[in-house]
């Protein structure tokens, strides 16, 4: 695979390509789909983060309203109450890159602050697009997601994703945003509205190598691996390690999951093949 340097703010860079990178999810809510409640106080948030990064975590990824759908919305000033502590703590320790996953232009600006390296945004610039000014001036990383939600989709998973995408690389641009800031996420589950959908989508993944930029997989716990394995949210942590690893061998750089050690062992295997599959082997 070709490493490409991807780079955050405060000086700091993640190489993607050769080892796949393992994104630790920290949901400071009290109604995420699969661990909502959980991590709400500073304190549980923290060690948990901790033991993401002890399991092999390179980054933690905070988000302080639940994406699952239907979930009620918060106001940017609990939101920012949620997370900022703990991006401050995490910051000070200086464990892990950070991640803000927030769609909210104030959002990403104070987190940055606080000592976020990243803006994770599930709306793809189109909700807030005053957050790619963030990214630009900070020099913070940017994760653009597909999402489908709030609109007419295209019949085709793949054109949908570069119609979609397309349109927010734009928005990123004219916002100043250079190209290795950028990495992109197919938005698994973001209303790909059956298993079939979010099958397809996996199964086409390394169409979405066109586009020119890294790639992150986020299939953690979805629904669509439940209905493939018949397991609840919190029991899919194989099933999801398996996508992890199909994603993998198209392309995917980045994975953004729950359980992190089944991850990050499924991931290394995945990584020892690819490593005999180079060129002269």
């Amino acid at each position: 695979m070709t490493t490409r340097r991807w780079q955050l703010a405060h000086g700091r860079h993640l190489d993607l390509g050769e080892k796949a990178i393992v994104v630790g999810i920290l949901n400071v809510t009290p109604d995420s789909f699969s661990d909502g409640g959980q991590f709400v106080a500073p304190d549980q948030a923290v060690t948990q983060a901790r033991r993401m990064v002890e399991e092999g975590a390179v980054v933690i990824d905070i988000g302080g309203e639940s994406t699952r759908p239907g979930a009620s919305p918060v106001t940017a000033e609990e939101e920012q109450a949620r997370i900022l502590p703990v991006i401050a703590a995490l910051a000070a320790s200086g464990e892990a890159m950070i991640s803000v996953d927030t769609y909210r232009e104030e959002t990403a600006r104070l987190a940055v602050a606080a000592g976020a390296h990243i803006v994770n945004d599930v709306w793809g610039l189109q909700r807030e697009p005053g957050i790619a000014r963030v990214a630009a001036e900070s020099g913070a990383g940017l994760v653009i997601m597909h999402t489908g939600r709030g609109r007419q989709k295209l019949p085709d998973v793949i054109d949908d994703q570069f119609f979609f995408l397309k349109a927010s690389l734009e928005i990123a641009k004219r916002s100043g945003v250079q190209d290795s800031h950028v990495v992109l996420d197919a938005g698994f589950g973001f209303a790909k509205e059956t298993a079939e959908e979010n099958l397809d989508l996996m199964a086409r993944f390394s169409e979405l190598k066109a586009l020119g930029f890294p790639l992150m997989a986020g299939t953690s716990r979805k629904r669509f691996i439940g209905t493939v394995t018949g397991r609840d949210a919190a029991e899919r942590g194989a099933g999801t390690a398996a996508t992890s690893v199909i994603l993998r061998l198209k392309g995917a750089d980045l994975f953004r999951v729950h359980d992190v050690a089944i991850n990050v062992d499924a991931l290394a295997v995945a990584d020892a093949m690819l490593a005999r599959e180079k060129p002269g082997r």
